[in-house]
């Protein structure tokens, strides 16, 4: 049964698992993209965002309880300098998982976890939006006038047939 099994527990013990955990999101942190499983992935981003929500208030508190989790004196300074900079606006979302296929040894899928704002070929690549207002029927509309003109013309016609 899986009672209570909130995330998935990587194969691992709990200090193995937290461990693991930190030195992915330090590596992404200082890297902004990394190469590693799926599930591994999909784990990291729940630990990370958190994290890098925390970043964008600057506040000794903030930087100690990133610090907590993270015990690495140069990611929590770039996690508060460039990173909190770039995502201040973002509510959220600020990590990517692309599948990359699987692993040749073992068959395991293999995934790109990246930084939404750090993709520079994503970002010159992004066209600005201008969304068209769209309808959900199709065709022109017709005015009120012409409408009116149409019912009274079929009316007139209808009648002479009779």
């Amino acid at each position: 049964m899986r009672h209570g099994k909130k995330f998935n527990h990587l194969g691992r013990k709990k200090g193995h698992r937290k461990a693991l955990l930190r030195n992915l999101s330090i590596a992404l942190v200082t890297h902004k993209r990394i190469n590693t499983t799926l599930a591994k992935a999909k784990a990291l981003r729940v630990f990370v965002e958190p994290l890098i929500t925390k970043s964008k208030t600057n506040t000794q508190h903030s930087r100690r309880v990133v610090f907590s989790y993270l015990q690495n004196k140069d990611a929590v300074t770039e996690m508060f300098g460039p990173i909190a900079e770039k995502v201040a606006t973002r509510p959220g979302g600020y990590t990517r998982i692309i599948k990359t296929g699987a692993r040749k040894g073992d068959g395991a899928e293999m995934a790109m976890i990246e930084l939404v704002d750090y993709n520079e070929l994503m970002l010159a690549n992004k066209k600005p939006s201008t969304k068209k207002k769209r309808s959900r029927r199709g065709g022109a509309k017709k005015t009120a006038a012409a409408a009116t003109a149409a019912v009274v013309a079929d009316k007139a016609t209808g009648s002479e047939e009779e």
